[in-house]
């Protein structure tokens, strides 16, 4: 993969489309060094940016939630990110917005510090290969918990929050697996590094409760997908033995779309037909809704 600094394109910053190379940041921003950052990811598919206007709604509400000044509205952040998919051709690909502090004020509450907003596009395909998608990823399970709720706004898509699931994901791929899952702070069953986490017991869905994880957009659509499928699906507290008794389990989230899990430890579980049946309905609802 290219540096992502160092590529052809166009980004959108502060209000305007400048070359690729040129969308800087001071090492003194404050979002650099409090993690006052909030981001979207958001897949392109046939031109479009699915549920796109979801996604910058909760951009400004992550950033209202972490107490960053927001001005721009989500029609603007509409508006921006189809020119910045339009600008660089993206057929099929990933978004990338990002708002954070700058370096007007380094104070810890930071009044003066301006919010600062970037869009970037480039083409991306799924985060594990095709031939895992088919047999499903490896996970391990991870010896850090999620951060609680009583402790940063969960519901926040901010940089911050991403720590300790980068710190679980390094240390699951030096153990030879694909990714880590995370239990909450009360030991139960919480999500991956960055998707949440379903399971599939006597033909229906159970996902952890979103009061200690993020209410992922594709986590939303699994679930509409799958009670207009005729699925019975559960949102409760899951303890890890409810892993024993699952019988697929499956992750979701923009990057992951939706990616089978085959083992977690010593469990394994088969890619089974309510996960294939997800998958067909999902790539489906993608692909068309643009046309709709």
């Amino acid at each position: 993969m290219l540096p992502m600094d160092d590529r052809d394109g166009t980004i959108w910053l502060d209000g305007a489309l400048v070359p690729w190379r040129e969308a800087r940041l001071h090492v003194l921003s404050h979002g650099l060094h409090y993690g006052t950052s909030v981001f979207e990811g958001e897949r392109v598919y046939g031109g479009q940016v699915f549920r796109l206007n979801a996604h910058s709604r909760r951009l400004i509400r992550s950033a209202r939630l972490i107490a960053m000044p927001f001005t721009l509205s989500a029609d603007a952040l509409d508006a921006a990110t189809r020119a910045v998919v339009d600008a660089n051709g993206i057929a099929d690909g990933y978004v990338r917005p990002v708002a954070w502090r700058g370096a007007e004020d380094m104070g810890l509450s930071a009044p003066d510090a301006r919010t600062h907003v970037a869009i970037a596009a480039w083409p991306w395909p799924a985060v594990f290969g095709a031939a895992q998608r088919k047999r499903g990823i490896a996970l391990v399970l991870s010896r850090w918990s999620r951060i609680p709720p009583a402790a940063i706004p969960i519901q926040a898509k901010a940089a911050g929050t991403y720590l300790n699931g980068a710190i679980a994901r390094r240390e699951a791929e030096a153990a030879g697996a694909d990714d880590a899952l995370l239990l909450d702070d009360r030991g139960d069953l919480a999500e991956a590094t960055g998707a949440n986490l379903f399971l599939v017991r006597d033909g229906g869905l159970a996902t952890p409760i979103a009061d200690h994880v993020l209410d992922g957009i594709t986590r939303q659509t699994v679930i509409d997908i799958a009670r207009r499928l005729g699925l019975r699906v559960e949102e409760a507290r899951l303890p890890p033995t409810a892993l024993e008794t699952a019988d697929e389990v499956l992750l979701t989230g923009t990057a992951y779309e939706i990616t089978p899990v085959s083992r977690i430890g010593e469990l394994r579980w088969p890619v089974g037909p309510v996960t294939r049946r997800l998958i067909t309905a999902f790539d489906a609802e993608v692909r068309d809704e643009h046309a709709t």
